[in-house]
């Protein structure tokens, strides 16, 4: 077994050149695994942050308590028929997030009266950390020391990530562009540039009101001037960064594709 200092890897951006790669939280890496044995001796149910399979054996990633390093396990080939993996904490987390409409009404609707929630459960329903990394982020937290800061401090939590867990304790709905059947027509009233410089997604219009996808509910800050949404009230909603770049590159060649000007081949976007 070796230990290996844990370095939080940046998932590249294939989305557009020059956006911003994005950070990979710990909780996105980290999932449960059962690994069956060859001589159908009892499964053995543990962690790991990663896994490589190779001809000769499966390996392994545990993470160790202390938050920054990982201990590499090898298990020979000879050792196990099969190896099951289960869902990450984020990948959990967006089981829960909103993927229609009506949800998405809904939870607006609903964050009109919903109490400010412990900053420690909105990064759970984020999935930005696991139980575990947060039970001992609690246990190991100085009284005088906000615990969010103290995540960002160890490296478990980026900046952008705190910023986001904090807009959802107060409340703001959570998107899951992946599974959401984004209204084309509400994404264009957005240029593919002003959409990449706030970071900002359209996905609907109900009423004088248009529901606008963002990482953080500040961006909704710049989109209040704009002349084409005059008339209309911004009601922010939360996505990862990395779903609403995805998003963008996806509608770019639908909507935006006769609009010279809205697709830019190169962008440089900023890391903030």
């Amino acid at each position: 077994m070796r230990r290996l200092v844990l370095t939080t890897p940046m998932r590249p951006s294939p989305r557009f050149a020059g956006a911003p790669p994005e950070r990979v939280p710990a909780a996105a890496q980290e999932r449960e695994y059962t690994l069956h044995p060859e001589d159908g001796g009892v499964p053995q149910v543990r962690r790991t942050a990663g896994h490589v399979e190779r001809d000769e054996g499966l390996y392994l990633y545990t993470p160790m308590d202390d938050e920054r390093s990982l201990q590499r396990v090898f298990v020979p080939r000879s050792a196990y028929s099969r190896c099951e993996f289960g869902p990450s904490a984020e990948e959990r987390a967006a089981e829960h997030w909103c993927a229609t409409p009506a949800q998405v009404l809904d939870a607006l609707e609903r964050q009109r009266y919903a109490p400010v929630m412990p900053i420690g459960r909105s990064m759970l329903e984020l999935g930005f950390v696991t139980p575990a990394q947060l039970h001992r982020a609690i246990a190991g937290k100085p009284p005088e020391v906000p615990l969010g800061e103290m995540l960002v401090a160890s490296g478990i939590l980026s900046s952008a990530d705190l910023q986001t867990a904090l807009a959802h304790k107060m409340g703001y709905p959570l998107v899951d562009l992946t599974r959401f059947p984004i209204d084309r027509e509400a994404a264009r009233r957005l240029s593919l540039r002003v959409a990449l410089e706030c970071r900002a997604l359209p996905l609907m219009v109900h009423g004088e009101r248009l529901v606008v996808a963002v990482d953080r509910p500040a961006r909704t800050n710049k989109l209040r001037a704009l002349h084409g949404l005059s008339g209309l009230t911004l009601a922010p909603v939360l996505a990862s960064r990395n779903h609403i770049f995805t998003a963008l590159q996806a509608l770019a060649q639908d909507i935006w594709a006769d609009n010279a000007h809205g697709r830019p081949a190169f962008f440089a976007a900023t890391t903030v």
